[in-house]
């Protein structure tokens, strides 16, 4: 009955920093859509295109609105990340031992910071180079026969955004997520290293479930996660180089211990 009523207290203090935030960015909403839209006047200004045209559009009464709704709770999820996972420590901690708290907890550190990385490479280089990508795909000027243009609606362009920086903060927790399987023995750097090969064609195949099917966002997402799996088989290396000092350690401090018994 304690942990159910200390879950309890923890769920409603993450709910309520949720809500908080969420609160926030809704009374906010416009300002962030307008932030998140400066991607796409780099991307006109990539394409040669007159930035006063950027235009975005909804063509349901409603439309905007949820919109905002859904920024609102993506950005409170981003605010509130840190209650939550504070929420989440405490409950767990006091079932660890000191040396697991302390092993723990700087991965609960380093995963917002590489979660917030990826999400600045989704925001000033990818989500301008695809909608460059889209833009370079219209037919304007007095040459072309048909005029087609790119109007992107605002719930579209939010779903846009919203799934590169998920797919790449989601990514960039490779390292992280390895080297706990690391310190808790499922997973070696040679089993790593061994399953290269496989890890390549996962990373082409998991860039084309989660973002736009265009060569620019997929090659995009497809590089960083290789790259992130070889910082995974060298921050496994790392671990298994400390776990053998500690043990190598251990070892010879119960050896010299003998030997003081031995010499008694």
């Amino acid at each position: 009955m304690e942990h159910l009523i200390e879950l309890r207290q923890r769920l409603i203090w993450a709910i309520a920093g949720f809500f908080v935030a969420f609160l926030v960015c809704f009374f906010f909403a416009k300002q962030i859509f307008n932030l998140l839209v400066i991607p796409f006047q780099w991307a006109t200004i990539w394409a040669g295109l007159d930035t006063d045209k950027v235009d975005l559009i909804y063509t349901a009464p409603q439309e905007f609105f949820f919109t905002q709704i859904k920024l609102a709770m993506f950005g409170g999820l981003v605010l509130a990340f840190p209650v939550i996972a504070s929420q989440i420590y405490k409950f767990v901690a006091p079932g660890l031992y000191r040396n697991e708290r302390h092993a723990f907890l700087p991965f609960l550190i380093a995963s917002p910071i590489l979660f917030l990385i990826g999400a600045a490479l989704v925001y000033f280089f990818f989500t301008p180079m695809v909608m460059w990508f889209f833009l370079s795909m219209q037919q304007v000027g007095p040459d072309a026969e048909v005029q087609i243009s790119l109007l992107p609606k605002v719930s579209e362009y939010l779903g846009l955004i919203m799934t590169l920086i998920l797919s790449f903060g989601l990514v960039f927790q490779l390292p992280v997520v390895t080297t706990l399987m690391a310190r808790v023995g499922l997973l070696t750097s040679q089993g790593l290293a061994d399953k290269r090969k496989y890890a390549i064609v996962a990373a082409f195949v998991a860039a084309a479930i989660l973002t736009p099917p265009d060569p620019v966002s997929q090659i995009g997402l497809a590089i960083p996660t290789i790259l992130l799996y070889e910082i995974a088989i060298w921050s496994a290396r790392m671990v298994e180089r400390r776990r053998a000092e500690r043990e190598e350690a251990a070892a010879a401090e119960t050896a010299s211990d003998k030997a003081a018994e031995a010499g008694e």
